[in-house]
C-alpha cells in the first residue's frame, strides 16, 4: 500500500492532491505545471471533494475526460484516506474520504496545539504591513480602528503563513494639516474658543485641542515612541507649539493603540523624509531617470507612461512639493529596506493615490516590479446605537473616536467588528448588538462556544494530553461528522485568508464553527459511563476549542474559559 510521510502533510485536501499527482504522472511527460484543483462540494452524496483534473488534461491528451477521469482511478495507489471515487457529469472526480481519516484530523489538532493552522509557505521572506498611520491631528477615529483592527488580523496572517512580518506606522507630521493642527492649539491657548469668529477657519475644534494648549502653557513633557517634547510655555515660539502638538497626539494615539491591544515595530516620520534629504534625493532620482519634465514653471512626472490618466506635478509652481512626492520617498526607503514584498492597508480615500505613487516608484527604474506596493482598502464605519447614527464623539468634537468604541462595547467585540466584514464594503457598527450578552452577538456566541467546552473539561477534570490516544471510531454521527469536517478545513482556510489578503474569512468561518459546536453540546451528552465514547467525545471537543482559541488568535480576540 502507498504511504505519504505524514509529517509532509497536514490536511486531506494535501492527502488527496498527492494521491492525484501520483495517479497522473504515468499520463503526462511534466506534472509541474498541473494545477489540481480539489473543491468541497455543496452536497455530501457528491462526496468530500471534486476536482475537475480530468477535464484540464482532456486537450493535451485529446482524449474524452471520462476515459482520462477513469484512467486516474485505476492509478490511485492503494490508501486508508479514500473509500470511494466516482465519476459525476463530463468528469468531475469525486473522492469520499474514508471515516477513519476524517476521524484522524482530531489527533492531528491535538497533537498539534497552537500551532494547527500554522504552514511555512511564506519561508520566513520579509513583508511590511503598514497601516492606520493617522495624521497626528486628533484621537484616532473609528475609521482608523477599522484599519487598526483589520492591518492587525493581516499581520498575525501573514506570520501564520511563515512570513516574517514588519508592522509600520507612518506619521503624516508635515504639511498643511499640522499648520491648521498648530494654529488651533495657538488659539485655545490665547483664549480664542472655537465659536470666535477669530478662530482658524479649517481648524480642529475638539477639546482635545484645549487639553494641548494647557499643557503647553503649563510646561509639560509629553514622550512619544522615541521622542520627548518639553513645552517651553512661549507662545511667540510657533514651531514649539508645532513640535509640542505633535508629539501630545502622538501620545494620544499610543494610549488609543494600546487600549487597541495593537503594537508596531516601526515608527515612521515624513518629517524625517524632509530633513534627512529623502525627498530632495527622490525628486533628483526622478529627474535623472528622464521621466519629468518642466511647463508652467512646474515640475511634472510623467505618470502616464505607467498607466495614470494625466501627468501628474511633482513641485509647485509658487514652490513646494505635491503630496504624493513624499509617499513615493517613503516607499522608496521601504524599498530600499529591503522589502521585496510591501501591504499597505489605508482608508477607501487613498484609492486615486495608488496609481500616481506606483507610478513614481516605476520611474525611478530601479526594479520596482508593476503592483508594488500591495494595498489594501477599507470602507466607512458608521456606527449606530439605539437605531440612530451616532456621529460626534465629547472629546473629538466631530467623530466618534475609536476609544469611545472600546470603553462602550470593549476590546474584543471592537476589534471582531471591525474586522468581521470584507474591508471593501461599508460596515455598520451596532453598539447595541456589540454589547449583548446573546447568541445574535457573533464574537459572544464564537467566546461562549469556547467557554462551553472548557466547562465540559473542568466538570470532567482529566488529562488532557491522554486525549491525544483516544479511540475516535464512536465519532460516527452527523454532528460529529459535521464538526470534524469543518475542523479539516481550518488549514486551508487560514491559507485562502492570507492569500486573498482577507481576515474576515476567519471571522466568518469561526462563527459557522461554533455554530457547529453549540449544535452538537445542545444534542449530545459528554460525561457519559461509556469510557471509549466519552474520551472520543471529549477529544473532539477539546480539537474544536483549540480550532476556536486559534482563530480567535489571529484576530487579536480573547478565549475565554468562563463566561
Amino acid at each position: 500500500m502507498w504511504v505519504l510521510p505524514l509529517s509532509r502533510i497536514l490536511t486531506l485536501k494535501q492527502l488527496i492532491t498527492e494521491l492525484i499527482l501520483h495517479a497522473v504522472q504515468p499520463l503526462v511527460e511534466d506534472t509541474s505545471s498541473l494545477n489540481i484543483v480539489l473543491e468541497r462540494p455543496k452536497s455530501a452524496d457528491h462526496g468530500d471533494f471534486a476536482s475537475n483534473i480530468a477535464m484540464q488534461l482532456a486537450k493535451p491528451l485529446k482524449q474524452n475526460p471520462r476515459v482520462i477521469a477513469q484512467q486516474i482511478i485505476d492509478g490511485l495507489p492503494a490508501n486508508q484516506v479514500i473509500s470511494k471515487v466516482e465519476i459525476a457529469g463530463a468528469g468531475f472526480i469525486n473522492f469520499f474520504v474514508s471515516a477513519h481519516s476524517k476521524q484522524a484530523i482530531v489527533h492531528t489538532i491535538l497533537r498539534a496545539g497552537e500551532d494547527f493552522g500554522r504552514n511555512t509557505s511564506g519561508q520566513q521572506q520579509p513583508v511590511q504591513v503598514e497601516f492606520v498611520s493617522a495624521n497626528p491631528t486628533g484621537p484616532l477615529h473609528v475609521g482608523h480602528g477599522r484599519g487598526a483592527a483589520v492591518g492587525d488580523c493581516l499581520c498575525r496572517l501573514l506570520a501564520a503563513n511563515g512570513w516574517r512580518v514588519t508592522r509600520e506606522f507612518y506619521y503624516n507630521d508635515a504639511g498643511a494639516q499640522i499648520d491648521n493642527l498648530t494654529k488651533s492649539v495657538l488659539a485655545r491657548a490665547q483664549g480664542i474658543l472655537p465659536s470666535d469668529p477669530a478662530f482658524p477657519e479649517d481648524g480642529y475644534r475638539g477639546d482635545y485641542i484645549a487639553d494641548i494648549a494647557e499643557a503647553y502653557l503649563a510646561k509639560a513633557s509629553v514622550t512619544a515612541d522615541d521622542m520627548q517634547v518639553t513645552a517651553s510655555g512661549t507662545l511667540e515660539d510657533v514651531d514649539a507649539i508645532r513640535k509640542f502638538a505633535v508629539a501630545y497626539l502622538r501620545h494620544e494615539q499610543d494610549l488609543d493603540l494600546q487600549a487597541f491591544q495593537i503594537k508596531f515595530d516601526v515608527f515612521s516620520l515624513e518629517s524625517a523624509l524632509y530633513t534627512e534629504g529623502k525627498v530632495e534625493q527622490t525628486v533628483q532620482a526622478l529627474i535623472a531617470s528622464g521621466h519629468t519634465y518642466e511647463q508652467d514653471n512646474a515640475l511634472w512626472l510623467r505618470t502616464t507612461d505607467f498607466g495614470d490618466d494625466k501627468d501628474r506635478v511633482m513641485r509647485k509652481k509658487e514652490g513646494g512639493y505635491t503630496y504624493f512626492v513624499p509617499d513615493v520617498a517613503y516607499h522608496r526607503e521601504k524599498w530600499n529596506r529591503g522589502f521585496s514584498r510591501v501591504i499597505n492597508e489605508q482608508g477607501a480615500d487613498h484609492h486615486s493615490t495608488i496609481t500616481r505613487v506606483r507610478a513614481g516608484l516605476q520611474a525611478l527604474d530601479v526594479g520596482i516590479p508593476q503592483g508594488w506596493p500591495e494595498y489594501v482598502l477599507h470602507q466607512m464605519v458608521t456606527v449606530m446605537r439605539g437605531g440612530e447614527e451616532v456621529k460626534l464623539s465629547k472629546r473629538a468634537g466631530s467623530y466618534v473616536t475609536l476609544r469611545d468604541l472600546i470603553e462602550e462595547v470593549g476590546c474584543d467585540a471592537t476589534r471582531y467588528f471591525l474586522a468581521a466584514r470584507s474591508p471593501d464594503s461599508q460596515l455598520v457598527f451596532d453598539i447595541d448588538l456589540a454589547r449583548a450578552q446573546t447568541n445574535d452577538n457573533p464574537v459572544y456566541y464564537i467566546q461562549y462556544a469556547h467557554a462551553r467546552i472548557c466547562s465540559v473539561l473542568h466538570q470532567w477534570g482529566g488529562d488532557i494530553a491522554r486525549l491525544q490516544q483516544a479511540e475516535l471510531s464512536p465519532l460516527t454521527s452527523a454532528a460529529e461528522t459535521a464538526l470534524m469536517q469543518m475542523l479539516s478545513q481550518y488549514p486551508e482556510l487560514v491559507a485562502s485568508a492570507c492569500q486573498a489578503l482577507a481576515p474576515h474569512m476567519v471571522a466568518n468561518y469561526l462563527k459557522e464553527l461554533a455554530s457547529a459546536l453549540h449544535s452538537y453540546y445542545n444534542d449530545t451528552k459528554f460525561l457519559v459511563e461509556d469510557a471509549h465514547v466519552k474520551q472520543a467525545r471529549l477529544s473532539l471537543i477539546t480539537a474544536t476549542r483549540t480550532v476556536l482559541r486559534n482563530g480567535l488568535g489571529l484576530l487579536g480576540v480573547s478565549a475565554p474559559e468562563k463566561m
